[in-house]
């Protein structure tokens, strides 16, 4: 019983350290909660209820669903975390083009903390020039009580403080907790508003504007959307590799086969989350900039980039095809992983090891992209057309169950590799002592 102890107290570590970090994500997600209700001062609640009730079924529904409603309320988190998205975007665009940032990258976890200073001075230029513009909105539809320069002043302090103080959290969430902080974020202000959205959609079938059928068919189009969306996202393209028989001494090791596992939708829920970005800055700045003498071109781009207009789903399938094929050649290099091989003595059957196994992969890895972002799209729109045919709210659109579904899958699988972590400890180190306990019995 002695010999099993300290194998108990790694287990016993293990829990105790996945419980606290399971603890730091359910408080942030209440910190983020409790922020999204915190107003902005100096506002008039019923001018700012009557703006959002007009535009709540267009692209600021949208924005206002990735804040969890933090915008509706104008909250100080009304800017969600969208301005880092936007930042993080650029950045990474710039990584591609510039090669200064590129070697950067290369150079490991001290590029990496660079780029990361980096996003966050984005972050803020970003969050700046869209908290002066969001002021400047308010004041003009008559919705700030005094705008003054202490107003200006207050709401773009305030409203950039909410973005950076959210930033900040969902990087805590990402090296204390379980997951990427910011796809919690996202996850948990879309989680918020789904019981109204239910309420919703119940009280508009007690109404008769929605007819029984039709939330039947919406409820089957939802499981069969999230049933689909765990197909793929589970499905893989297993290339077979071979490792040749090998003698290390005295030692050798017969030849064995593997598998290199490739991923259909490798980029996740960042392709669907980085072109909302991309579209909804303009499209915000169109309409809130639009109404002025002399800008009614303005007003007509921001009309045409409106949710379920043609313009913006031809705009959002090709920015999410981008995004997916950008993202995918940002998180894998296939030569990269034809050198890694051959460094290992392993080859794919049939391929040359080096540039043609680089090639190889490569064109698997292209197919499976366009595949995968075919997949991105089809979740995403058709939806959306659901929503334009039935009225249902933003919440049972394909963008936010896509996220809602892979969030909660790569949740789950990093709660499962950190378990197993400390479980394979635990057994490595019950091995050990038995294997001292037998030499000290020699």
């Amino acid at each position: 019983m002695g010999n099993n102890r300290p194998g108990l107290g790694v287990a016993h570590q293990g829990l105790t350290d996945l419980k606290n970090r399971l603890w730091f994500v359910l408080l942030a997600i209440l910190v983020f909660r409790v922020g999204s209700y915190i107003p902005v001062p100096g506002l008039n609640p019923l001018r700012l209820q009557e703006l959002f009730n007009a535009q709540q079924n267009n692209i600021i529904g949208l924005f206002n669903m990735f804040s969890g409603g933090a915008l509706m309320r104008f909250s100080v988190f009304a800017l969600g975390i969208m301005p880092y998205i936007s930042a993080s975007i650029i950045i990474q665009l710039l990584t591609v083009m510039m090669p200064s940032l590129s070697e950067l990258r290369k150079e490991g976890e001290s590029g990496q903390r660079k780029i990361n200073k980096y996003t966050r001075y984005g972050t803020l230029f970003l969050s700046t020039f869209q908290a002066i513009g969001v002021s400047r909105m308010l004041a003009s539809h008559d919705i700030a009580l005094d705008p003054g320069l202490a107003f200006y002043f207050t709401t773009t302090l305030t409203l950039i403080t909410g973005t950076m103080f959210l930033m900040w959290l969902g990087e805590q969430v990402t090296e204390r907790g379980i997951g990427n902080g910011i796809s919690i974020i996202i996850f948990s202000g879309i989680v918020a508003g789904l019981p109204a959205a239910i309420g919703k959609t119940l009280e508009q079938v007690r109404e008769g504007q929605l007819q029984v059928i039709s939330l039947l068919l919406i409820m089957l189009a939802v499981i069969g959307v999230v049933a689909f969306v765990v197909f793929v996202e589970r499905g893989q393209r297993r290339i077979t590799i071979n490792y040749a028989r090998r003698q290390q001494g005295n030692n050798i090791y017969a030849a064995k086969s593997s598998h290199l596992p490739l991923k259909i939708n490798m980029s996740g829920v960042i392709p669907p989350i980085f072109a909302s970005s991309i579209i909804l800055f303009p499209a915000t700045l169109a309409q809130w900039f639009g109404h002025g003498k002399g800008m009614e071109w303005l007003g007509s781009i921001g009309l045409a980039l409106q949710q379920g207009q043609p313009l913006h789903m031809i705009l959002f399938a090709v920015a999410i095809v981008f995004f997916c094929f950008f993202y995918t050649a940002l998180v894998f290099n296939p030569r990269d992983t034809a050198d890694n091989l051959k460094k290992s003595g392993a080859f794919i059957p049939g391929i040359r090891p080096g540039e043609h196994t680089a090639k190889y992969i490569d064109t698997v890895m292209s197919r499976l992209t366009l595949s995968g972002s075919i997949y991105v799209v089809l979740v995403c729109l058709l939806p959306e057309i659901m929503i334009l045919t039935w009225n249902v709210p933003f919440y049972f659109g394909g963008t936010s169950l896509l996220i809602i579904v892979v969030v909660v899958m790569d949740f789950i699988a990093q709660v499962q590799a950190h378990m197993m972590s400390y479980q394979y400890e635990s057994l490595l180190k019950k091995a050990n002592l038995r294997g001292g306990g037998v030499g000290s019995l020699r």
